[in-house]
């Protein structure tokens, strides 16, 4: 098994923040393998002959993708049905990482694998079209849907908990208190992935820290976990002139195994981990 990991799984996109965790596998930046590029995706499996594809290359900027939204389809969509065309051309099974957003948070209640997706983002549309590629193209495959994702430390972590992070010497942060839903450690997904590949898991797969939270929540975790005497101030979304809209409720649940921590004892581990200088 560990020989499969090694040389056996291809890894797209293995440079971002999800990707800092992969410690196996042949792993390639858009340098290497640009997924938009389908002749350059042929070229690549036939090179290699992976057994598994382990993709991660994805634009996950929400708000760019709503910018640019032909940007976004380019390599969410059709990126993933380059990828998922080679693979089943070569006979190897993909990873696909999408994410809550293919849903559109008026169930009132966390989704599970078996809700029907209907993003209302092009960012989530564009995942959605990943995963119908997926599942049209491949027999064999695995759908990992992760929430609002956090980690790769101070070089790569441009998401939610280093903008709180790098704003904590302020007196005052604002943080919106009316939007809730699960987060994923990156860190612990690729653990949780690197379990499936090893058990050959197929399907679908929500995979999250348990429970849930606002990013007001959120933020008085970093402030607790870092020791900052900053004042975190609750504000409702509209404060927030954002391009995309978000949904109320981005919580998850699992039916297929996707469970891992609580999400305060991996958001601790992080912050005190890969940000606090011990």
């Amino acid at each position: 098994m560990e020989e499969k990991l090694s040389s056996k799984v291809l890894v797209t996109g293995a440079f971002g923040m999800v990707g800092s965790y992969v410690d196996f596998g042949i792993k390639l930046d858009r340098r290497a393998l640009d997924v938009a590029d389908p002749k350059e995706v042929d070229s690549v499996f036939d090179r290699y002959q992976p057994k598994v594809v382990l993709h991660l290359a994805a634009e996950t900027d929400v708000d760019r993708c709503e910018r640019d939204p032909e940007y976004a389809y380019m390599t969410n969509s059709i990126g993933t049905f380059n990828v998922a065309s080679s693979a089943r051309r070569i006979g190897a099974k993909v990873v696909y990482i999408s994410t809550v957003y293919v849903f559109d948070g008026v169930k009132g209640k966390p989704y599970l694998e078996n809700d029907r997706p209907s993003p209302n983002n092009h960012y989530g549309r564009s995942k959605y079209l990943g995963e119908l590629a997926v599942r049209d193209i491949l027999d064999d495959y695995l759908i990992v849907r992760a929430g609002w994702m956090f980690g790769g430390g101070p070089k790569k972590d441009q998401k939610f908990v280093a903008k709180i992070i790098k704003q904590l010497q302020k007196d005052e942060i604002k943080a919106v208190n009316d939007k809730f839903g699960s987060l994923t450690y990156a860190k612990d997904l690729v653990s949780k992935i690197k379990g499936f590949i090893e058990n050959d898991k197929k399907g679908i797969v929500h995979a999250m820290n348990e429970g849930s939270c606002s990013r007001y929540d959120i933020a008085l975790e970093i402030k607790k976990a870092t020791g900052s005497e900053s004042k975190i101030i609750p504000v409702d979304s509209s404060y927030f002139n954002l391009d995309a809209s978000r949904s109320n409720c981005d919580i998850m649940e699992s039916l297929n195994g996707g469970a891992m921590r609580p999400w305060q004892e991996a958001l601790d581990d992080y912050v005190k981990g890969e940000w606090i200088k011990q």
